[in-house]
């Protein structure tokens, strides 16, 4: 009797034990949770005026995480110390910022929070959040709000600060670059449209920028940047359309270094068109030197010859650049000095219009044309002509070439000399090769309403221009051997008439030239054509 009972009562707790744990899941599953947290409520009060502690709680119906607050956090207007805001790790129910800054008297801040606040189980975004306050009576409730667009390219930079400057008896054009603006927002990761919030009436300057150093202060090496081309009055019923662009660099000269046996690297910043480097070293009579260009970096290499013994060591330079003049010195020591290789350029296949071009890895100083062959497939003779591109160190070869053909060039020994008495010893052979014709595309653009002249780009979906042409009057425009592809096409007025788009200038005033996108109506095929129609609207 008393063995049974214990086995019944053995049943009846396991039994039990599963029911509880069957009851803990929900082996169905339920509904995803898609709502946002919800506050339940704020001290102080959102939007209360007369704001005097530095402390503020925010306390929501479940727990919640900050996500990319870095980014995501703006506060209008900007303060000169972070504040500290509690938790940057973890999940909380409640937010809790504590201000380190001194505030202004009688103004109105605002903590735009973006959608930095999610809740902790789904990630569910609270879209937006701004907390705002007054250190004074009232809040402010003006708005100024627009679109940003990028003045090059077809889409927008991201997390761009949009911001409003007081003009008053202390403005100056040069505050953008010292001071931090009265107002601001950002629009974030999806947005091209703009609304500072909570403005004050008065007269201010609209600017943008693509902040890359989080200083609110523009950089010109790193930051691009906007500007409306008049102070705005506020309040104001008008949506303003910002151009962002990245200003051409101020010209600058880095300090030269040796880089190899006679060679001097002289790096620089902006516009290397007008540069000059002069020594002013006493030098031997029978000194020589080239300049050329690095293939890639913003470079200039100053070559000498003979050599100057050890007893020299060091150059003295002035570089120039038009207004600018600087005095540079460069250590030098006795180092092995870079030999001549040639590279072509291109290789395998070649455009009918294209050069076909042969560089030096040191300045080339004698090309003796009789000792290059060019053939064809047919082994027949093509002739060609030369031009020498002196800063590149490249010579162009140009020649007429047809469809689906093969061309070799035979170099001979002694075709090159290089600066220091370096020529090719080996003969050596290049070859490219055009394509047939029906492997090639073409397009033909109808331009209604454009302000010629115009620069007329095919890009790829990332902007690099793979054609194009220069049009000064209303014609149909042709591209012709245009190789398979998606094309995008972007339209530059050139106002200046220079043949290339030139970008704006804050201190200067002048915004960049006018750019119109279109997208090409289908994909360019082999052996086969497009005729867009590009409809343009006054600016």
């Amino acid at each position: 009797m008393n063995k049974t009972l214990s086995n019944f009562v053995l049943l009846v707790f396991f039994g039990a034990l599963l029911i509880n744990c069957a009851n803990r899941g929900t082996p169905e599953g339920g509904p995803k949770d898609e709502e946002p947290p919800k506050i339940e409520k704020s001290s102080p009060e959102n939007y209360s005026t007369n704001f005097k502690g530095n402390e503020i709680e925010i306390v929501f119906d479940e727990f919640i995480k900050i996500k990319n607050i870095q980014k995501q956090l703006i506060i209008s207007p900007p303060m000169k110390y972070t504040p500290e805001i509690r938790p940057m790790s973890g999940a909380s129910k409640k937010i809790k910022i504590k201000i380190l800054d001194t505030l202004s008297p009688n103004t109105t801040y605002a903590f735009n929070f973006g959608n930095s606040i999610v809740d902790n189980n789904e990630g569910n975004p609270y879209p937006y959040y701004r907390y705002v306050f007054s250190t004074g009576d009232y809040i402010d409730s003006l708005s100024v709000k627009g679109t940003i667009m990028d003045a090059y390219y077809n889409q927008p930079e991201t997390f761009v600060n949009v911001a409003l400057y007081e003009v008053d008896s202390t403005f100056t054009d040069s505050i953008v670059y010292k001071e931090v603006p009265k107002y601001i927002t950002n629009t974030l990761d999806s947005l091209t449209t703009f609304s500072i919030e909570n403005v004050k009436a008065g007269k201010y300057m609209l600017m943008a920028l693509k902040d890359n150093n989080g200083d609110n202060k523009f950089q010109q090496k790193s930051d691009q940047i906007a500007f409306h081309k008049s102070f705005i009055e506020v309040p104001t019923d008008s949506s303003y359309t910002l151009k962002l662009f990245k200003e051409a660099l101020d010209f600058k000269a880095v300090k030269p270094r040796l880089i190899s046996g006679e060679k001097i690297a002289f790096g620089y910043e902006g516009d290397n068109k007008n540069m000059k480097i002069a020594i002013t070293s006493e030098v031997p009579d029978e000194f020589e030197y080239r300049i050329t260009k690095d293939e890639k970096t913003d470079t200039l290499y100053y070559w000498y010859n003979p050599r100057l013994g050890e007893d020299v060591d060091s150059l003295n330079f002035k570089v120039t650049n038009n207004d600018y003049e600087k005095d540079l010195t460069a250590r030098i020591s006795i180092q092995e000095r870079d030999s001549l290789t040639l590279k072509e350029s291109p290789s395998g296949s070649i455009g009918l219009k294209e050069a076909f071009k042969i560089s030096g890895s040191t300045p080339l100083i004698y090309f003796d044309k009789s000792k290059i062959k060019l053939m064809d497939k047919d082994s027949v003779n093509v002739e060609f002509k030369t031009s020498f591109d002196t800063i590149n160190n490249t010579y162009l070869f140009d020649f007429k070439k047809t469809y689906e053909n093969r061309y070799e060039f035979m170099v001979e020994p002694e075709a090159f000399e290089g600066f220091f008495s370096g020529i090719n010893t080996d003969t050596l052979y290049f070859s490219v090769n055009t394509r047939k014709e029906a492997d090639y595309g073409y397009a033909r653009l109808t331009l209604i309403g454009a302000e010629y002249p115009v620069i007329i780009q095919l890009t790829d979906s990332k902007g690099e221009v793979k054609y194009e042409k220069y049009s000064e009057k209303p014609e149909a425009v042709d591209f012709l051997d245009l190789s398979p592809g998606k094309y995008n096409i972007r339209v530059i007025h050139d106002t200046n008439g220079n043949k290339k788009y030139d970008t704006g200038n804050y201190l200067k005033k002048i915004q960049p030239e006018r750019v119109s996108h279109f997208e090409m109506p289908d994909e360019v095929r082999s052996n086969w054509g497009l005729s867009p129609t590009l409809n343009f609207t006054p600016e």
